[in-house]
């Protein structure tokens, strides 16, 4: 492993390289990072990520729009392809599974794309439903698939009116089953009054807040 400073250098530029849609940038210091000995989720969690974190605050003040924003989620992608088969899985203690999608009336997917690599990334099994979800469909793959986690996501103050209805019919099948939401509409406040176990608010934090609730879910009283 190199000095601090290059680390953090080198972690800074994958950051810089996905703000400035990069992509050739984000590949190379992502094999920088591999040969430096830095660990590939470090790259990805706080280079890579923190940039895309930056990227949404540039579209939600308009500096940014839709175009700008998948070449940075082309450029990140890029760089986890790079980084991705290096994650030591075995840090894990088993390999979680999650059923993801944006809900009906809503056709908005980059959010909950970013957050699909995030979770890939981290070695997850992904079920991802796409877009304008039905409710029912949510807990159809859950069924289906027995994933540990439901992540709904919703871009519009109007589709978000529908998450409570989906985690309602998810929790009155089984109660132990995470549900995670996120969204620019949403808050942590309003998660949980919908009745979610838990909120991300960027998809650098995706990962880490489904760990904790699925903790919380695991040890609440019956």
């Amino acid at each position: 492993m190199d000095s601090i400073e290059t680390v953090k250098e080198i972690l800074k530029g994958l950051a810089d390289a996905v703000i400035a849609y990069d992509e050739e940038k984000t590949v190379e210091l992502a094999r920088t990072a591999l040969e430096k000995g830095i660990d590939p989720s470090d790259a990805i969690l706080k280079g890579l990520a923190v940039g895309m974190d930056e990227v949404g605050k540039l579209y939600e003040k308009q500096e940014y729009f839709v175009p700008e924003l998948l070449l940075c989620a082309d450029s990140m992608s890029a760089a986890v392809d790079v980084l991705k088969p290096h994650i030591k899985l075995e840090t894990q203690a088993k390999p979680y599974s999650v059923v993801i999608g944006t809900v009906e009336g809503d056709i908005h997917e980059i959010g909950k794309n970013l957050v699909r690599i995030m979770y890939e990334a981290a070695g997850w099994t992904v079920y991802d439903l796409g877009a304008d979800v039905k409710i029912p469909r949510f807990l159809d793959e859950q069924k289906r698939t027995g994933a540990d986690v439901v992540a709904i996501s919703s871009l519009m103050t109007t589709s978000m009116l529908a998450i409570p209805e989906v985690i309602k019919t998810i929790k009155e099948y089984d109660p132990g089953i995470t549900v995670m939401v996120g969204g620019a509409p949403l808050s942590r406040e309003m998660a949980m009054a919908y009745g979610a176990d838990g909120f991300a608010h960027s998809c650098g934090t995706a990962v880490k807040e489904t760990l904790n609730a699925l903790n919380r879910v695991k040890t609440r009283p019956e």
